[in-house]
């Protein structure tokens, strides 16, 4: 088996304990790798001005992947208020490094698999089985915001507004501006990279989720080249929803679908929702995959009051780094790494059946730890 070189970010609060668990697992499964420490993190945003140091950005354009845990996130205005005396006033200003990383790595897709495993108490239908493709780097996520509002923008805004300016009068402090961006380029990947993975998997549809009734110009692009592409994957239904109706029938008929494919903000919202279907947080791992590079992590975020605790759930944290071995193996051709990922999968399946290890949101008290030896035992 190769040697793999691993970026390793545990991150803050439960972020540190998920990952130690992990480890474990990944230790068990025979996994022959470097783990490189990175930081990132509140801690550094306090005494550096910066989550994400350009150390730890430098660190992932060295290695193979990435594992990250979870990190303490506030708005800026908050975050202002805890950086260093020193920094105070400087001109810092927080991104999320998560975000930043999607982006400065072009990690486009977001891939999301949510699976009621049999036995998991907290499932509320049997059988579910999706994937999610979120849209990864651009949309509301872009960054490109203003608080205040510049004169130049606000004049341009009151320029172009065709219909309805509520703006017109209001000075650049009195109101704020997220723009939604979402391009040619990057609807085609994704939507191509769900289609295709629904293509090598035998998945049976494609369902795109937008807003284009209302978000006439970017989700309208969105979902048009999702309905140009879907007549070149014939044997793969394809249909569509707005976000709001898919999230009623979502939880109505679950069993109703297969692959979705949205731009960032729904997607993040949607594979909440999918994952509080199979159990919740605790069960919800992901991929940020590129061309190139991927960072794998839990979806869940950092929890500081559990922090250190060995309290909560590390399952989605163990599937994060089942993914990062599917990936791995499937890049380098590696199928010892993809046989340990079945492997990693059939005994977090086996110990949810067996129901004898589960921590408190499954209503049991085994600790994070406990149940990563309880995976390990069954490996």
């Amino acid at each position: 088996m190769t040697q793999y070189r691993i970026a390793w970010l545990p991150g803050d609060g439960i972020g540190r304990d998920v990952s130690e668990a992990t480890k474990l697992v990944l230790d068990a499964v025979g996994l022959k790798a470097d783990y490189i420490h990175g930081d990132i993190g509140w801690e550094f945003w306090c005494r550096e001005g910066d989550a994400l140091p350009k150390r730890t950005v430098d660190l992932l354009k060295s290695t193979d992947a990435a594992f990250f845990g979870a990190i303490t996130s506030k708005p800026a205005k908050e975050a202002a208020k805890e950086l260093a005396p020193e920094l105070k006033d400087k001109g810092f200003a927080y991104r999320s490094p998560i975000v930043r990383m999607r982006q400065l790595l072009d990690l486009y897709v977001c891939l999301r698999p949510v699976h009621a495993y049999p036995g998991n108490p907290l499932n509320y239908k049997e059988g579910i089985e999706m994937v999610v493709f979120r849209e990864n780097t651009e949309d509301l996520y872009a960054g490109v915001e203003f608080s205040p509002v510049p004169e130049d923008v606000a004049a341009c805004l009151n320029k172009n507004s065709k219909s309805f300016a509520p703006f017109n009068g209001l000075k650049g402090d009195e109101y704020a501006i997220s723009t939604k961006i979402n391009t040619k380029k990057g609807s085609e990947r994704i939507i191509r990279a769900a289609f295709e993975y629904a293509k090598k998997y035998n998945r049976k549809k494609v369902t795109c989720v937008h807003k284009a009734n209302v978000v006439r110009a970017t989700d309208g692009l969105f979902l048009q080249i999702a309905k140009d592409m879907a007549p070149e994957y014939p044997g793969i239904a394809f249909d569509h929803a707005n976000i709001d109706a898919f999230c009623m029938w979502a939880l109505k008929n679950p069993h109703n679908y297969d692959v979705l494919v949205a731009p960032n903000l729904y997607g993040d919202i949607i594979s909440d929702l999918c994952v509080q279907m199979v159990g919740g947080l605790g069960f919800g791992s992901s991929g940020n995959i590129g061309k190139d590079y991927a960072v794998f992590e839990p979806t869940h975020g950092s929890a500081p009051k559990y922090a250190g605790q060995y309290k909560v759930n590390p399952i989605a944290a163990i599937l994060a780094g089942k993914l990062m071995l599917d990936w791995l193996g499937e890049r380098k051709g590696d199928r010892h790494l993809q046989e340990a990922a079945v492997k990693i999968e059939k005994a977090v399946a086996a110990v949810i059946r067996e129901g004898k290890a589960r921590t408190y949101d499954m209503g049991g008290t085994t600790s994070t730890l406990d149940m990563a030896k309880a995976i390990v035992k069954k490996l």
